[in-house]
């Protein structure tokens, strides 16, 4: 499902790209929420790896993994979620399961934010990949 919501205009002053990639984790956050998902922990960090947002819905434990582009002439921010990228984040979400003491089930969601203009661009990829 993609989407373009408004939103304010970012900064036009020069800003790293570490913070251009927490306004958009900031952004489809909102964006699931307003979709019924409840957040749990954001930027869940372990030696193997990181995962920007775990949150839950209908049950279901969900691995959220954002990706962020200005441009798509190579692909949106989904394409980007290659082989080696989905080992780190199964092995991440291994380690947040094993610290749980329910047994809910999980899946694995991307979620590609593009900037047009003023707009961001939502593609949520729902069980994206399976372990």
């Amino acid at each position: 499902m993609a989407r373009s919501w408004p939103c304010l205009p970012w900064s036009l002053e020069p800003v790293t790209p570490a913070e251009l990639g927490r306004r958009a984790e900031r952004a489809a956050e909102r964006f699931l929420t307003r979709r019924g998902l409840r957040t749990i922990v954001r930027n869940y960090r372990t030696r193997v790896g990181e995962i920007d947002l775990v949150m839950a819905d209908a049950g279901e434990t969900v691995f959220v993994e954002v990706r962020y582009r200005t441009r798509t002439d190579f692909g949106d921010g989904a394409a980007t979620v290659d082989y080696h990228k989905q080992t780190r984040l199964v092995r991440a979400a291994r380690h947040y399961l094993r610290l749980q003491t329910d047994d809910a089930p999980c899946r694995f969601d991307v979620v590609s934010v593009t900037r047009t203009h003023y707009r961001l661009r939502f593609e949520w990829i729902r069980s994206a990949f399976t372990p």
